[in-house]
C-alpha cells in the first residue's frame, strides 16, 4: 500500500509561512525552512515590541507632563501625588493631551493639585 502524505494539508502549511515571509530578502521568503525561521523570529519580535510599545508611550506622557509641570514650577513627581490626594483621575495619556493641546487647562489642573498639597501639609 503506497504511503499517505497528506498532500494538500502540508502544502497549505507551507504556502501559509511563504506567504508570512513576503517581503524578506534572499532565500528567506524563498524557501520553506529558511522562511519558517525568519518567521518564527519575526513573530518573537513582534510580540516584544507589541509590549515595548507600552512602556514607550507611558515614558512619552511621562517627559511630557513633566516638562509642562515644570514651567509651572512643580515637579511631576509632586502633581502626581497632589493629583492623587485631590482625586483627580486622569490617566496620564490625557493628562500629556491636555498638556500639548489647552495649556491653561492644564495650569486649572496644576492648581489643583497645589492646593491640595499645600492643605496637606
Amino acid at each position: 500500500m503506497p504511503r499517505a502524505t497528506n498532500s494538500p494539508a502540508s502544502r497549505q502549511r507551507r504556502k501559509k509561512i511563504i506567504k508570512l515571509a513576503k517581503g524578506y530578502r534572499g532565500t528567506r521568503h524563498r524557501l520553506y525552512v529558511l522562511a519558517k525561521h525568519a518567521v518564527d523570529h519575526a513573530g518573537q519580535d513582534a510580540y516584544i515590541g507589541r509590549r515595548k510599545k507600552k512602556r514607550d508611550f507611558r515614558r512619552l506622557w511621562i517627559a511630557r507632563i513633566s516638562a509642562a509641570a515644570r514651567a509651572n514650577g512643580i515637579s511631576y513627581s509632586r502633581l502626581m501625588q497632589g493629583l492623587r490626594l485631590a482625586n483627580v483621575e486622569l490617566n496620564r495619556k490625557m493628562l500629556a493631551e491636555i498638556a500639548a493641546t489647552a495649556e491653561s487647562r492644564f495650569n486649572e489642573i496644576v492648581s489643583v493639585a497645589k492646593a491640595q498639597l499645600s492643605a496637606a501639609v
